[in-house]
C-alpha cells in the first residue's frame, strides 16, 4: 500500500465517528473500498479511539488507545486501506504514529502547541481541523506550528487543515464557504470540507448531546465541490440511529454512493 497523500484529488476521509465494533467496523470498511474502487477515489478509513472532548462525562468515548490501534491495524491490514485517527495529547503520538498513515488534530486542540509540533515531528501526514471559534486566517498558526516539528525531526510536512463550521449564537454551527478559499490562500496546505460536522448542533441533542440534521449534507458537499477542495471528510455508518456518537449527523452508509456520485460531479465541473 503506497502512503497516503494529500496531493492525490479529490480524496475521501471517511469512517464512524469512534471505533465501535469489528462487524460495523468491516462494512464500512468493505463499502469504503469497493466506492475508492468504483470511483476513482483515494479513501482513508476514519475512526476515533477516544471521544475525550465529550459534553459529558457518562456519553461514550471509545474502547481506548490500546484496543483502539489494534482495531485500526487490523482495519488497514485486511482491506488495504489507509487509516486516520485522532489524537488528543503529545503522549499518545508515538504510538499512533506506528499504526496510522495520517493523524489527525481535533478542532478543539487547533492551537495546543505542543500537539500540534508533536504530529508534525512523527513524520506523517497531519490533517488538523479548524475551531469552531476560529477565522481561516488563525490556522495559519496551527500549520506553521505542525511544519516546525517536522524540520525539527528533518522531515518534511504535508499539511490538510478541514473546515467544519463556524459556531453561531449558541448551539449551531454554519459554514462560509468563503473559508475555502482563504484557507487555501493562507496556508498553503490541502483544504478538507467536513460535512457531517458541520451540520452539527452542539448540546441539542438527547441528553445534552450533539444534535444535528443531516439532510443538510448533500448540499453542502455540492457547495464545497463546486469551491473546489482537495477533500472531503464524513463521519459514515450502517445506521447511525444507533451509533455510539453523532446519532444525527453521520451519514448512512447505503446512501454514500450516490452522495459521492453527485459530490464528485460537481467538483469536476468546478474544476
Amino acid at each position: 500500500m503506497t502512503p497516503w497523500t494529500f496531493s492525490s484529488t479529490p480524496f475521501l476521509i471517511a469512517g464512524p465517528c469512534v471505533i465501535e465494533a469489528d462487524p460495523i467496523m468491516n462494512r464500512v470498511a468493505e463499502m469504503l473500498v469497493t466506492l475508492g474502487t468504483r470511483h476513482s477515489l483515494p479513501v482513508c478509513f476514519k475512526a476515533s479511539f477516544d471521544k475525550a472532548n465529550r459534553a459529558r462525562s457518562r456519553s461514550p468515548r471509545g474502547p481506548g488507545l490500546d484496543e483502539g490501534l489494534r482495531t485500526l491495524d487490523r482495519i488497514k491490514r485486511e482491506f488495504e486501506l489507509p487509516v486516520l485517527t485522532d489524537v488528543h495529547t503529545t503522549a499518545q503520538v508515538p504510538a499512533v504514529a506506528q499504526v496510522v498513515d495520517v493523524i489527525q488534530v481535533p478542532a478543539f486542540l487547533s492551537r495546543q502547541t505542543d500537539l500540534l509540533v508533536a504530529a508534525g515531528a512523527s513524520g506523517l501526514p497531519v490533517n488538523v481541523k479548524k475551531g469552531q471559534w476560529m477565522a481561516p486566517e488563525d490556522l495559519l498558526g496551527a500549520v506553521e506550528k505542525i511544519r516546525e516539528g517536522a524540520e525539527s525531526t528533518g522531515v518534511g510536512a504535508e499539511v490538510a487543515v478541514t473546515e467544519r463550521g463556524t459556531m453561531f449564537g449558541y448551539g449551531d454551527l454554519v459554514v462560509d464557504f468563503r473559508n475555502l478559499a482563504t484557507l487555501k490562500a493562507v496556508t498553503g496546505a490541502a483544504v478538507v470540507f467536513d460535512a457531517t460536522h458541520s451540520i452539527q448542533r452542539p448540546g441539542k441533542g438527547p441528553g445534552g448531546t450533539s444534535g444535528g440534521d443531516r439532510v443538510h449534507v448533500p448540499a453542502l458537499m455540492a457547495a464545497a465541490a463546486a469551491v473546489g477542495v482537495d477533500g472531503f471528510f464524513l463521519e459514515t455508518h450502517p445506521d447511525p440511529d444507533s451509533a455510539a456518537s453523532d446519532r444525527e449527523t453521520q451519514w448512512p452508509l447505503g446512501d454514500l454512493d450516490v452522495l459521492l456520485q453527485r459530490t464528485l460531479a460537481h467538483w469536476r465541473v468546478g474544476k
